[in-house]
């Protein structure tokens, strides 16, 4: 697997990463915690891997100022673009934001991710991903994910009115509120697959989101190799209790987990 890379500067000394915000504006604590870390964070750079958005349905959603959404995702912009003054800030794909693209990327002063990459830093190879794409298990996601990750699908679906396209992201929100008071649970990561992963980026960490379930994770190869596995947390600030963490990584010491909640 040849996957693209990003090299860290060599005046890094802290990174952040996270995922799973599923920004929303009827969130607004989960919001105001990450404004609050995204302008206080000691970091120099920032790694948000997938589900930054609930759901995006379009970049053309920055340039509507008549829609609640359009006026959410500005906020959301404000703060990437004043982030963006003083880190390295960059952005993967998740399965709730798929859609993000050059504008997005160009407004906010982010540079877009590819899922998977590997991160060179600290002397590592860190292999990131969102980490949808390893839940095999949940076969249903994984066939809805190939047809709406495919160019046909995307040039369809964005050639529908915005507002069509907000109610159809309203009633898909809503089908995943309603499996979820049902109890449906998350699929993990598929070991055989992490592996794989792993051992074809010549990379020893996996970083990932989207399981919902943090978690440090050791398994040893059958050739001897020892691989881990860092699940990053989704953020709710109105749970009880609240969640959210960021995976802090300082040069020369173990990666810590940082709750700005």
């Amino acid at each position: 697997m040849l996957c693209p890379q990003v090299d860290a500067a060599p005046s890094w000394r802290t990174i952040d990463l996270m995922s799973d915000l599923h920004l929303q504006a009827n969130q607004p604590a989960t919001f105001a915690a990450w404004q609050h870390h995204m302008a206080h964070t000691p970091a120099d750079a920032v790694f948000i891997l997938g589900d930054l958005f609930e759901v995006w349905v379009g970049d053309d959603i920055c340039h509507s100022p008549n829609t609640p959404e359009g006026v959410f995702a500005q906020q959301c912009l404000t703060v990437l673009q004043a982030a963006a003054q003083r880190l390295a800030l960059f952005v993967m794909h998740g399965n709730r934001d798929f859609l993000l693209s050059a504008d997005f990327a160009k407004q906010s002063g982010c540079t877009l991710l590819a899922d998977p990459c590997v991160l060179n830093f600290d002397g590592q190879r860190l292999l990131l991903s969102h980490g949808d794409a390893l839940c095999l298990g949940d076969v249903d996601y994984q066939h809805f994910r190939r047809q709406v990750r495919g160019a046909a699908w995307r040039t369809a679906f964005l050639a529908k009115p915005l507002a069509q396209r907000i109610a159809v992201a309203k009633g898909l929100r809503e089908q995943s509120e309603s499996l979820k008071a049902d109890g449906a649970s998350y699929a993990d990561a598929d070991p055989a697959m992490v592996a794989q992963w792993l051992q074809a980026a010549q990379a020893t960490t996996l970083i990932h989101g989207h399981t919902h379930q943090p978690a440090d994770h050791s398994f040893t190869t059958s050739t001897g190799l020892t691989l881990q596995r860092r699940v990053l947390s989704d953020w709710d600030a109105s749970a009880t209790p609240p969640r959210g963490e960021v995976l802090r990584w300082t040069k020369g010491n173990e990666p810590v987990r940082h709750r700005p909640l």
